[in-house]
């Protein structure tokens, strides 16, 4: 007889220390194997691309190789479609209870059509697909191990967090970005967990590929108190643009189905526009780390920098929009970096600020970009600062962070990881599936469920509140019980209906009562 139990989590915490170095540690290797393949991919795209410079015969063969890479991706991804995109959206909508994978499909044919995809020298990140994979294997142990669907939840998180350390060798952003980012909470089991997955995978990736930080800067100046002002209209325009980006990737689905080609032959668009492009720029190709660095070494024209954010900006929508296999996250750090350097430029060539400090505003415009995209400023200003290898310029970052998610959320910007998902799941109905699962629900200072009983608030039918988590004490509840800010609410529902009930909760504490 199948038993449905809610089983205490272990408070020593010991033992989900333990698996989430194990975790960690198989992700670690799947994620660094994935990396190391795209970097040589991309290296030998580069070399392809400046011998068909020179031999011009050659490109109808490339060509026809590239349609056979691209219906090849194209037919993987119509069978398992959970691994098209980026594949942030399906690890929320797991743990939210609105999307079902197949962990193993998922692991071995994003692991496949990702190197495929992003070793290409399409503009699409490496980042997400990591991201992915490591949730599936977090997911594929709670399988074997039979975890309860808690216990899942935290596995899932933990493989997230160890996957985007991997892809970045940042730990602590790993962490923050599953915090930050898919919970939108803090519960002391989930981050020490995943923390513990995050440090393990980026063990992994270090005996990789080294220690030298994956954007590493060197010699870059701190921004003299001067110039803060121009941190402040720097976050505003990028506020701007990450408001034009959203609404841009957004509307991706609609172009697409203008040319009414079936959704699996999307990758011949970019699979064949890639071509002259790597002919005529090799070395600008993928998700756009070198060109990152190269703008943390040298200073370029105005002309050269408008014309590759023209040429990243419309080719990342062109890729991405074709539901391949690949993430935004670094396209987007990438597009943030040349939109600071010709900040940087412009205020040096107009208003007289010193050249050196062209790479700073570059640094600064990755994190403010990012925030105002995905409206996670912890995560962008953690995970720049880990990536750069400098921990000096913690304040501008911020700075500059605050300003692009003020600006952003003013014109009404939404978390893009959040509206993907929305149209991810637009079509599927709740049902039910028979399995219980109890989800935390934090009570933030602001909401109406701090300072009232237990009684007295509005709560969603097909839910039950069995305990809070106040402090280190669990609470069992009554009527008479009072919440307060600082609470985690322990509340069981059916798996089928944890997204609407979340919904239904945060809608209801947020109104004027």
């Amino acid at each position: 007889m199948k038993e449905h139990e809610i089983k205490k989590l272990d408070h020593t915490k010991l033992e989900f220390i333990l698996k989430g170095l194990i975790i960690g540690g198989i992700s670690g290797i799947i994620v660094s194997l994935f990396r190391l393949l795209i970097e040589v991919a991309g290296e030998k795209i580069v070399g392809i691309y400046l011998f068909l410079q020179i031999h011009r015969w050659y490109i109808i063969l490339w060509l026809i190789l590239m349609i056979f890479c691209a219906l090849f991706v194209g037919k993987i991804v119509q069978s398992e479609p959970d691994i098209k995109g980026s594949g942030i959206p399906q690890v929320e909508g797991e743990l939210q209870g609105e999307i079902h994978q197949n962990w193993f499909a998922v692991l071995w044919k994003k692991f496949l059509t990702g190197v495929l995809s992003v070793g290409s020298g399409l503009f699409l990140g490496r980042e997400g697909p990591s991201i992915q994979l490591g949730a599936t294997v977090g997911q594929g142990f709670g399988h074997f191990f039979k975890a309860t669907p808690a216990e899942k939840k935290i596995f899932i998180s933990s493989g997230a967090a160890a996957g985007l350390s991997a892809a970045f060798n940042a730990p602590v952003a790993g962490l923050l970005f599953v915090l930050e980012e898919i919970h939108h909470s803090f519960s002391p089991l989930m981050w020490i967990t995943s923390l513990t997955a995050a440090l393990s995978a980026n063990l992994i990736s270090l005996n990789f590929f080294g220690l030298k930080p994956v954007l590493f800067f060197s010699e870059v100046p701190s921004l003299p108190l001067k110039y803060y002002g121009h941190l402040i209209l720097l976050g505003a325009l990028l506020g701007i643009f990450g408001f034009i980006y959203q609404k841009v990737l957004l509307s991706l689905a609609s172009w697409y189905q203008k040319t009414h080609l079936p959704e699996f032959l999307y990758g011949l668009i970019p699979f064949i526009l890639i071509i002259p492009i790597g002919i005529f720029f090799p070395h600008y190709l993928g998700g756009g780390n070198q060109i990152i660095i190269s703008l943390g070494l040298n200073n370029f024209s105005m002309q050269f920098l408008l014309g590759l954010f023209l040429l990243r900006f419309v080719f990342s929508m062109i890729s991405y929009g074709a539901s391949l296999p690949g993430g935004i996250f670094l396209p987007i750090l990438t597009l943030g970096a040349i939109i600071g350097a010709i900040y940087g430029t412009l205020i040096h060539q107009f208003f007289g600020v010193e050249s050196i400090y062209i790479r700073d505003f570059a640094i600064f415009a990755m994190a403010a970009y990012f925030t105002a995209i995905g409206k996670a400023p912890l995560t962008a200003i953690i995970l720049v600062t880990e990536m750069v290898g400098n921990i000096t310029h913690l304040m501008p970052l911020a700075v500059c962070s605050l300003c692009a998610y003020i600006m952003n959320d003013w014109l009404g910007g939404n978390p893009i990881y959040e509206s993907l998902l929305e149209r991810l799941v637009k079509h599927n109905s709740p049902s039910i599936t028979g399995i219980k699962t109890v989800f935390e629900f934090p009570v933030n200072a602001e909401s109406n469920l701090d300072g009232i009983l237990v009684r007295d608030f509005n709560w969603p039918q097909e839910m039950l509140l069995i305990s809070i988590l106040r402090g280190s004490n669990e609470l069992l509840t009554h009527g008479d019980t009072v919440m307060k800010a600082g609470d985690i609410l322990m509340i069981l529902t059916d798996e089928g209906n944890l997204s609407n009930i979340r919904k239904s909760i945060t809608t209801y504490s947020q109104l004027n009562q």
